[in-house]
């Protein structure tokens, strides 16, 4: 299957699509398309959004090294710095507040009909990406180079197996689910 994907782009987008349709589904019905239930996270009084994170930063986590280690996937970090992730989180952080949505919930939101998902969301991030592609060649050579650190992960980073990392990762992750159900969060 591997060989029948790698090399053909349009089976590539066309499992891409489904992909996205299923994960938007999924969004959907674990509630995270709704307002209300983003703005009680961002409150801190309902820990749905959490709790399906990482619950999806667990199982792509551990799946995608899982793929990898037997030749099915293949993983490919973006190089990164702390301005574009500053930045990012600047840009992320105050859409996500103003209009309670993230992008892929609000492209869920838009596909199950909500109008301040479609108008407000997907013009929004529409808008965004056209402003700063007209500021990206002045950022690039500013504020997203700043303590540039390439396509580091954290094992190179600490120089160990892969797994030396994942596993504590996934017990934290685990223990703080947990942790958040006894609480009844």
């Amino acid at each position: 299957m591997l060989n029948t994907l790698h090399g053909n782009k349009k089976m590539q987008l066309t499992l891409g699509f489904w992909m996205g349709i299923v994960f938007g589904f999924l969004l959907q019905k674990g509630g995270v398309t709704q307002y209300d239930i983003i703005i009680g996270q961002l409150l801190l009084k309902d820990f749905t959004v959490v709790k399906i994170m990482l619950s999806a930063v667990l199982v792509g986590m551990i799946g995608v090294h899982l793929l990898g280690g037997i030749g099915l996937a293949k993983l490919h970090p973006k190089a990164g710095s702390i301005g574009t992730s500053v930045l990012g989180g600047l840009i992320f952080g105050i859409g996500f507040g103003i209009l309670g949505y993230c992008p892929g919930t609000v492209a869920a939101a838009a596909g199950t009909g909500a109008l301040d998902a479609l108008f407000g969301g997907v013009v929004g991030i529409l808008l965004g990406a056209w402003f700063f592609a007209l500021a990206y060649p002045k950022l690039q050579g500013t504020i997203l180079s700043k303590m540039d650190f390439g396509e580091l992960t954290l094992p190179q980073l600490f120089k160990v197996n892969q797994w030396i990392v994942i596993v504590p990762v996934a017990i934290l992750i685990i223990l703080l689910l947990l942790l958040i159900a006894k609480a009844g969060l």
